[in-house]
């Protein structure tokens, strides 16, 4: 494989991660889900817990492929830092834009300004997918950009009368302020500085130092309120920093005291992103791909036990993010990724990808549409003969694969059923080589 092809191994991985998470997100029934498809509890990893960490590997496996040669051939930093910046703005909104959607805390659903509302928030996504849309090479006339720039001004007129809306309708007192995207954003902008900034061997001690800088800070310093160091779930430093930054209103609504993609936490997400951008620099060195994969499998076995080794100190636990459980997923980031260069880019047996490969190259639009489609299978209400109207993903739920299946294994069907259905959505954007991006 050359350097400066894309990586199909990079794809086929972030593909299976976007289908692992889309599957472990939409069981069609939470009290039954088989265990390895469930985080774990509090302490521990289960498969599950691999989702998140493989996508911010690879966000940081990214950065050198695409910004490396950028840098090489000595583009104005100023560019390069500025489409950083904005394109973690732009995930940090698509996050904060999930988490408001479909209703945006609208007071009152019973008044005819919610319809408006549900109307305008259909133009404004239509129009931004559709300016997407046209953004590819095959639309690149002056015709179609005219149609494009139109289409632009739709998306900002809706949004706009989404903000007047607004003004009066929408309330945020209790809107989550962290989530996924909104991590991956802010780890996709420290690790683009810092690639721009620092040298390989600066990364890996800037990595290395954020892992026990983190332990230092969970292990070792006293909790506002005289509570010892700890790491239990509501009493831990990182919960007490959430609460005092956001307050209880604006964390995980599960829990409230508390959430999964805290600020402090971020921190070693950070580490996990280095190790992807480690790895991204290791590829484009001018090795041989057999030189590349043991380097790969090497590095990530030996991360994989360390990992386990200071597990002993230092529990594995994605909720918190500990140093261990970062140490210990970089190792099994690099078997995975290393094991898939070998099949798909080395041995060449690619019969099994193409599912994969079409997820990869749109993930984001795919993790964008499950979210969509899973929350307005929500919002929209099917009434039934007795009790309260459900909804329609419920509805759908119960009478079909509840009729003829035991429960763990409905719900799981449920969950497929989700994922085919984005995979084909990815599948036309992909046949017709559009490819959604920020």
């Amino acid at each position: 494989m050359q350097t400066s092809s894309r990586l199909l191994s990079l794809d086929v991985m972030r593909g299976l991660t976007i289908a692992g998470m889309i599957l472990v997100n939409n069981p069609g029934d939470w009290g039954n889900v088989y265990p390895p498809l469930l985080h774990a509890d509090w302490h521990g990893c289960t498969p599950t817990d691999w989702v998140f960490p493989f996508f911010l590997f690879m966000v940081g496996v990214a950065i050198p492929l695409a910004l490396g040669k950028r840098k090489d051939e000595g583009e104005d930093l100023r560019k390069i830092y500025y489409k950083i910046i904005s394109r973690s703005l732009i995930i940090i909104g698509i996050g904060l834009f999930l988490t408001a959607h479909p209703n945006f805390y609208f007071k009152d659903k019973s008044s005819p300004w919610y319809i408006v509302h549900l109307i305008l928030m259909a133009i404004a996504m239509i129009s931004v997918f559709t300016r997407e849309v046209l953004n590819q090479s095959q639309f690149k006339t002056e015709t179609w950009q005219q149609r494009r720039k139109w289409v632009s001004y739709l998306a900002l007129a809706a949004a706009a009368g989404m903000v007047l809306v607004g003004i009066f309708y929408y309330d945020f007192s209790t809107m989550r302020f962290p989530g996924v995207l909104q991590r991956i954003g802010l780890v996709y902008l420290v690790c683009g500085f810092l690639f721009l900034k620092a040298s390989t061997r600066m990364q890996l001690l800037m990595g290395i130092a954020l892992l026990l800088i983190y332990w230092g800070l969970m292990t070792l310093v006293p909790v506002p309120g005289g509570i010892a160091p700890n790491l239990e779930a509501e009493t831990n430093l990182g919960a007490w920093l959430d609460r005092a930054i956001f307050s209880t209103n604006h964390l995980w609504a599960a829990v409230k005291t508390w959430d999964p993609e805290g600020l402090l936490s971020t921190i070693p997400a950070i580490g996990t992103g280095i190790a992807g951008m480690l790895t991204g620099e290791w590829l484009r060195t001018s090795k041989t791909d057999h030189e590349k994969v043991n380097g790969l499998l090497a590095v990530g076995a030996m991360l994989f036990a360390l990992g386990l080794i200071w597990n002993e100190v230092f529990p594995l636990n994605k909720k918190i993010w500990t140093s261990s459980y970062v140490v210990y997923m970089a190792g099994i980031s690099l078997l995975f990724l290393g094991t898939i260069y070998w099949l798909v880019d080395i041995k060449g047996w690619k019969g099994w990808i193409k599912p994969f490969q079409v997820y990869g190259v749109n993930a984001l639009f795919a993790f964008v549409l499950s979210g969509v489609v899973a929350r307005m299978l929500g919002t929209i209400k099917v009434g039934v003969p007795e009790g309260d109207p459900i909804g329609l993903g419920a509805w759908l739920y119960q009478h079909s694969f509840v009729t003829f299946l035991s429960p763990m294994n409905a719900s799981l069907a449920w969950a497929i059923c989700n994922v085919l259905l984005i995979l084909g959505a990815c599948w036309i954007l992909y046949r017709n080589k559009i490819y959604i991006k920020v």
